[in-house]
């Protein structure tokens, strides 16, 4: 990626000072150790292995592993809309789902904004004017989180390449997905399943939805695939990392890597997980997917693609926790590589995939990120948070 290593937007990252974090089990990339983390001006400076400082914070038994890395969270939409006809004060809502990643022991975040509406709908104004309210808020020191922007392309949309533009010059773009949610179409490929989710969604009777798709049909036909170009050009000339959402099948994959995408975004099926696993791609799935056993949409479940090593990252999507969740939830799965391997997924391998390469694990010159875990009943819970050093929840 040509932004660097560190691109994100950092007043808050003014970690100042020492930390020292004991604990009996520390996750580093590949092993579990017990011993003691020293932390100067937000960088961790040594991990002094079986050696338990008096001085430090000892947090006994608890676990300390590396800040989680969220590369595609739907959740800030969440708090903008709490209700179908509610739209909440946008500050406030930053607020609010700042405060939620941090307790969820994440520590950079890719928030997930939209660009390319329906024929209805005018997103472009709407998504800068968060961008500017994030990058406010991050400016003077009220967030929590290191925020990164994931900007989500309706690749078939009348405007989004005119929203990625806007964009473009409004605001720094860390990370796009191309989309298409036409009906018929990867995800969708089944009509009567996008009938069922968008009339549910919308409230919209069967005559309107049948109007719908022949419109997102016939946007398909006008502009899909000019659009794609379009989008893949622009990434690479301000080498923003691209993402593929919901590739199907082993053509889909085949023009990712064509692309240069660097993410498969949630594979529908294990034939595109695998093509695109061998293809270099890394492949990303729902950390929701784990937990609740399988897809919510009836694709290819995220614990059969860990099963047979095609899993390289985790998301927690819509539900915060659920990254934690997730990642324990696979400790044990064969594939995976135990805990160490688990907790790659939601930490190194996000980071790397990014070209954050200053984070993601615990060990020296890398950000003083960190997260101290309780298990209880076997389930993880989130004590504490550092960024930086400084502790943020």
């Amino acid at each position: 990626m040509k932004q660097g290593k560190d691109h994100g937007m950092h007043s808050l990252d003014t970690g100042r000072g020492s930390l020292s974090i004991a604990s009996r089990r520390i996750l580093l990339a590949t092993r579990e150790t017990a011993g003691t983390v020293r932390v100067e001006d937000g960088v961790i400076v040594a991990v002094d292995e079986e050696r338990i400082d008096a001085r430090a914070v000892d947090i006994g038994d608890d676990l300390l592993i590396p800040g989680l890395v969220e590369l595609h969270t739907d959740h800030l939409e969440s708090h903008l809309k709490p209700r179908p006809a509610v739209h909440w004060h946008a500050a406030s809502a930053i607020q609010a789902y700042d405060a939620q990643i941090a307790a969820s022991g994440i520590t950079t975040v890719f928030d997930s904004l939209r660009v390319g509406g329906g024929p209805e709908e005018d997103l472009t104004a709407q998504v800068i004017e968060l961008a500017r309210l994030m990058r406010d808020a991050q400016v003077r020191g009220l967030l929590r989180v290191d925020h990164h922007t994931h900007l989500r392309c309706e690749v078939a949309a009348a405007d989004v390449i005119e929203g990625l533009c806007a964009m473009l010059a409004e605001a720094r773009v860390d990370m796009i997905s191309l989309m298409d949610h036409t009906p018929g179409a990867r995800q969708f490929r089944d009509v009567e399943t996008w009938k069922r989710y968008f009339s549910g969604k919308s409230g919209r009777s069967e005559e309107e939805i049948l109007l719908l798709i022949d419109e997102r049909r016939a946007l398909y036909d006008a502009n899909h695939d000019r659009h794609r170009r379009a989008l893949v050009a622009l990434a690479h000339d301000r080498g923003i990392a691209i993402a593929s959402h919901d590739d199907t099948t082993k053509a889909h994959v085949a023009e990712s890597i064509a692309d240069g995408v660097a993410i498969a975004e949630f594979p529908t099926t294990e034939a595109a997980a695998r093509a695109s696993h061998e293809g270099g791609l890394a492949v990303l799935m729902g950390a929701p997917n784990v937990v609740r056993g399988g897809s919510h949409s009836g694709n290819v479940s995220a614990v059969e693609l860990a099963e047979a090593g095609l899993l390289d990252i985790l998301s927690s999507d819509y539900v915060p926790i659920s990254l934690v969740m997730g990642a324990f939830g696979l400790a044990d799965v064969p594939g995976v590589g135990g805990l160490p391997g688990a907790i790659r997924l939601v930490t190194k391998n996000p980071a790397e995939a990014t070209g954050l390469t200053d984070r993601g694990e615990i060990a020296p010159s890398k950000r003083a990120d960190m997260v101290r875990i309780t298990l209880v009943e076997g389930q993880p819970v989130v004590r504490e948070v550092w960024r930086l050093g400084s502790r943020v929840a």
